[in-house]
């Protein structure tokens, strides 16, 4: 069972959520949502910082100014090779060099998507800044971030749409920096498209070893923009999705599972509580637990599952959505997809990604057990990783 800390702070998280809960449905009720937001961090906002701190570097950006799309980009310090480091110090948002033969490495890009139930969490939470390096290091992505739109101001399917947005614009950086690579394009590269390049992704990043992985509300957001990525097809080249993780998965349905009637009032995140943040979150006109946002089971919600990237979901013992998950995964076994599921025990709904639970052992084997499974898919050709 949950130690006696985490049932104790269940209770206090619940209660706030409880109050949040009603501050926004009173504010979607009066219609006082008059802006775009896509921060609302439970706690503490982790300060970015460009130059290498524990390992990693961060650096936030705004890339659409009519949503307020923002992204945290998580830069790990293998990129640069220290057996060629003469006293080279990196300087961070300017990287002087590219390509191997000058001491630096391109690296996978994994997009991650912050959980929230759609009304809250941001890209630079504390909690998500520290999950964001964990996983940057272990698995040697460069991983970024994405702060999408919140409901209620921003309701279904703008938050979805912003993942693929995203996604999209990762395509645009590839396109850019294979345009600044040729001599004879270069004049082109500086008087337009250098404003627009990420630099840190045009020196390091490979777009072809893209992973997306999606905590909780994120995962749906997550699952969305792998079935956009796969009807896209070659229209996103250079761009390619390899593999997801679905993190606890924030699905639900019309007909209940076992567990969502036996653990409906689990710790931190219960039933009645999600119901409302879907009520938030889905068009008011179109409210429906097997919504296509919402329930990954129903027929018709394409494309065919067997095109889908391979899929690790992971689940928890104490997680009223944990079967809902599992039959996801196994409807993607059925059709040959390598969608393995790991079932944490003892775990509650995010706990591997709550700020209290992110040095627990089960918080540090899960991610180091992701990591496993996502260098399966990233590892260059020829050195793939093995058990």
């Amino acid at each position: 069972m949950p130690s006696l800390t985490v049932k104790l702070y269940s209770i206090f998280f619940k209660l706030n959520k409880k109050h949040q809960l009603h501050n926004l449905t009173v504010q979607a009720q009066t219609q006082l949502s008059s802006f775009v937001t896509t921060s609302r961090p439970d706690g503490a906002v982790a300060p970015n910082n460009p130059t290498f701190v524990d390992g990693v570097a961060t650096k936030d950006i705004h890339i659409d100014p009519y949503s307020g799309l923002t992204l945290r980009i998580f830069l790990p310090d293998t990129v640069v090779d220290s057996s060629l480091d003469n006293g080279h110090v990196y300087k961070g948002y300017s990287p002087l060099t590219t390509g191997r033969n000058n001491g630096y490495k391109k690296l996978p890009v994994m997009l991650q998507f912050h959980g929230g139930g759609f009304v809250s969490g941001s890209c630079d939470s504390v909690a998500n800044d520290a999950f964001c390096r964990r996983i940057a290091k272990l698995c040697d992505v460069i991983v970024i971030a994405v702060g999408y739109r919140l409901a209620p101001e921003s309701r279904y399917p703008l938050s979805f749409e912003d993942g693929f947005k995203v996604l999209n614009w990762l395509k645009k950086q590839a396109n850019l920096a294979q345009i600044g690579n040729g001599e004879k394009e270069r004049h082109v590269f500086d008087g337009f498209g250098v404003s627009m390049v990420e630099p840190w992704l045009a020196a390091h990043g490979d777009p072809s070893r893209c992973v997306l992985l999606g905590v909780s509300c994120g995962a749906n957001i997550a699952d969305y923009v792998a079935r956009k990525a796969v009807e896209a097809g070659k229209l996103l080249d250079p761009v390619k999705v390899v593999a997801q993780v679905l993190m606890y998965p924030f699905f639900m349905g019309s007909v209940p599972t076992n567990s969502e009637i036996k653990l409906s009032n689990s710790y931190f995140y219960n039933k009645p509580m999600c119901l409302q943040a879907w009520k938030l979150f889905l068009p008011e006109d179109d409210f429906n637990l097997d919504h296509p946002a919402a329930n990954p089971l129903i027929p018709g919600r394409g494309p065919p599952l067997k095109q889908m990237p391979p899929t690790l979901t992971v689940v928890a013992e104490h997680d009223w959505m944990r079967d809902r998950a599992i039959a996801y995964s196994e409807e993607l076994q059925k059709v040959n997809v390598d969608a393995p599921h790991l079932d944490y025990k003892d775990a509650v709904h995010e706990f591997a990604t709550l700020e209290l639970l992110l040095q627990t052992p089960q918080a540090l084997a899960c991610a180091e057990d992701i990591a496993i499974w996502v260098k399966k898919y990233i590892s260059v050709r020829g050195h793939e990783f093995s058990y």
